[in-house]
Formats: structure tokens, sequence, C-alpha cells
């Protein structure tokens, strides 16, 4: 089963920018797609964006659209999460994760995520 680390949360100032990595460890053509999800305290886990892994597609939540950016290098395993312009609601733990179903499944749906990392803290704060 693939194994997800991710690294590069902290705490930023709004309109600051942070880039979280995945690394992915024994991935499997199986795997249709690997996002990130994120959970503030007290809500729900929400897909934040994804990329198929078979074309490179990408899918995004609304409210980081035109903000957050996620690549995949594949020669490194690696899966990256550039965010940009952070805003206090952004706050949370966030997640990889992966998936034999595509984006277009996965990101509305975190139950159908088959392999999750431990998560790396986020905080907007001022």
């Amino acid at each position: 089963q693939v194994r997800l680390v991710e690294s590069g949360g902290g705490l930023v100032q709004p309109g600051e920018s942070l880039r979280l990595s995945c690394a992915v460890f024994d991935f499997t053509v199986d795997y249709y797609a690997i996002g990130w999800f994120r959970q503030a305290p007290g809500k729900e886990r929400e897909g934040v964006s994804c990329v198929n892994t078979f074309d490179d597609t990408t899918m995004y939540r609304d409210s980081v659209k035109g903000r957050f950016t996620i690549s995949r290098d594949k020669a490194k395993s690696a899966v990256y999460l550039e965010m940009n312009n952070l805003k206090p609601e952004d706050t949370g733990k966030y997640y990889c994760a992966a998936a034999y179903e595509g984006c277009i499944v996965v990101l509305d749906l975190s139950s159908a995520v088959d392999s999750w990392g431990k998560g790396t803290v986020v905080t907007v704060s001022s």
C-alpha cells in the first residue's frame, strides 16, 4: 500500500505563502489520484486539490482556485501544494491522500480515499 508523508506546514500571516510537500512511497499505477485535504478544528475534512496520476489533470475546490497550485514530480515521487495569498480560513491540518478513484470522485468524497498521510498543520494568523 502506498505511504504518504507530508511536510512544510507552519505559521504564516495572511497574504503569505507556503509550500507543502508529500513524499510518496510504494506508489503503483492503481492509484488514480493523489490529493490534498484539510480539516479545520471542529469541521469536517474537505478536499482542497487533486491531481489525476494517469494524465496529470488537476482539480481545486472553488475557495482556493487562483491561489493554490498542485504539482507532481514523478522523478522525485512527490506531490506539492503551493499556497499563495493565504487566508485565516485556510488554517487547518493538511493531509496528503491517494485513491483508486479519479479526482472527480475523490475531491468531494473523502470516504473514497484509500490511503492517508498523518498530516501537517497550517496556521494563518496575524
